[in-house]
């Protein structure tokens, strides 16, 4: 038997920001994790000649916990090449453009410049803490994005348009997203151009050597307190609150779960949690994500004057960028499959690796075909994710489910960056949400 004053559920980076402030005001702490390593939907691996991050790999601006950290570790960042030309695949015709604007025609560039400026404004209506809180949170929580678009979006190549930045930004399908969700998830990281830009966005610069390694050393002074390989089963609440695990009992005060709602219903409660935060846990899939890297000899695309950046309707990748070391040794394309194309490829690795590079190929060309290394990652089939990026609220879950997201059951908190109050789903809300975790922590009763 395992004891201490407070376990924390999972190695990730909100995870272990919740360990690190509690030893650091004296607690004594133990961390369990299910994988044989830390780091959670941060995964960092050797690919040829560099480290390619199989995970989440790119921070922004605004992310000010994250940036604190890597410079406080030493970790190095590089911009996100973005220099040349992008591709748009649209209703089966591949544009090229430069800037942010594809060259569409101007009925759609208008819908598309209205449409915008509606989501800037509706989504600083959406308190980020409480987004049941917002005027229209009713209404807007009964409808997808999808039936919004419908109503709202008048042109067929703008709705597509914003179905390509939904699936890159929440990696699922618009009729997935209630649309209070989506405007909170705007919010939370200061607006749609903000996600979805390379350049003053949430993906202008990368880690060199990984984003794992945040994790890695946020781990290191736990030591033996940290328990790899331990999936827990059972969390009771009796007299001596037990956490029932694959490598035995622990016993601890108080634990917090940082883990996303849809496995941390995985485990068994006694008593049984309250009913909402139950219901939670059932209505807050895991996007769905499979990520790809190709490495190649030479940067073809950027010698043809390509960025490396393609956006698509059809697929089967519907994102991909440019994932080139820092010191230019080695070139490399990363691509996303995304959505409804990911739930189609999860479990095919041949079929995957085929889409993946004919993708590449359509956009730069046959030398796409015979990369010199290339790796995935299928986030559905990994058993301790079930999904990737982040939790997803579908319709009606915010406004009737969405206060238990945060509320402590009893001796059991809630961690994770679906539990964030802002930038949800990035590791800058997994720090914040281990954080504000630790704090409640702190201030309980014994």
């Amino acid at each position: 038997m395992h004891r201490s004053e407070v376990l924390v559920v999972g190695a990730g980076l909100s995870g272990l920001a919740c360990a690190r402030r509690l030893v650091a005001a004296g607690r004594d702490v133990r961390v369990v994790e299910a994988r044989d390593r830390v780091g959670g939907r941060s995964y960092s691996a050797t690919l040829g000649s560099d480290v390619v991050d199989l995970g989440g790999q790119w921070i922004g601006p605004g992310q000010t916990r994250v940036r604190a950290l890597i410079d406080e570790l030493g970790v190095e960042t590089f911009p996100q090449h973005h220099e040349g030309s992008r591709l748009l695949d649209l209703g089966g015709r591949v544009r090229r453009y430069r800037g942010t604007i594809p060259k569409l025609g101007i009925p759609t560039l208008a819908v598309m410049a209205v449409t915008m400026k509606r989501f800037e404004r509706l989504r600083l209506r959406v308190p980020t803490d409480q987004p049941w809180a917002a005027p229209a949170a009713a209404r807007w929580d009964s409808q997808t994005l999808a039936d919004w678009m419908e109503r709202n979006v008048p042109t067929r190549d703008a709705r597509a348009l914003v179905a390509i930045a939904a699936r890159a930004i929440f990696a699922a399908e618009p009729g997935e997203l209630s649309f209070l969700h989506f405007l909170a998830y705007l919010n939370h990281g200061g607006g749609l151009q903000r996600l979805a830009e390379v350049e003053g966005g949430a993906q202008e610069s990368r880690l060199v050597g990984g984003v794992q390694q945040l994790a890695q050393r946020l781990a290191e002074p736990l030591g033996d307190r940290l328990h790899l390989g331990t999936p827990v089963r059972a969390i009771d609440q009796g007299r001596n609150l037990r956490v029932t695990t694959d490598a035995g009992d622990f016993e601890a005060e108080r634990v917090v779960v940082a883990l996303p709602p849809a496995l941390a219903g995985r485990i068994h409660y006694s008593p049984a949690l309250p009913s909402r935060r139950d219901r939670l846990s059932q209505r807050m899939p895991m996007g769905s994500a499979l990520k790809v890297v190709a490495a190649y000899e030479r940067p073809f695309w950027r010698e043809r004057g390509f960025s490396g950046e393609v956006i698509s309707d059809r697929g089967p990748l519907r994102l991909v960028m440019d994932d080139s070391s820092h010191d230019g040794r080695q070139h490399a394309l990363v691509g996303f499959f995304l959505g409804e194309t990911a739930a189609r490829f999860t479990g095919r690795l041949t079929e995957r690796r085929a889409a993946a590079l004919e993708c590449f190929a359509r956009y730069f060309g046959a030398e796409a075909q015979s990369p010199i290394a290339y790796v995935d990652q299928d986030w559905i089939a990994e058993p301790f994710s079930r999904g990737c990026y982040v939790g997803n609220f579908g319709p009606g879950v915010w406004t009737t489910l969405g206060e238990a997201l945060r509320t402590p059951c009893d001796r059991v908190h809630w961690a994770g960056t679906e539990t964030a109050r802002e930038w949800m789903g990035y590791f800058e809300g997994a720090l914040e949400a281990g954080e504000r975790a630790a704090l409640e922590v702190l201030a309980a009763r014994p």
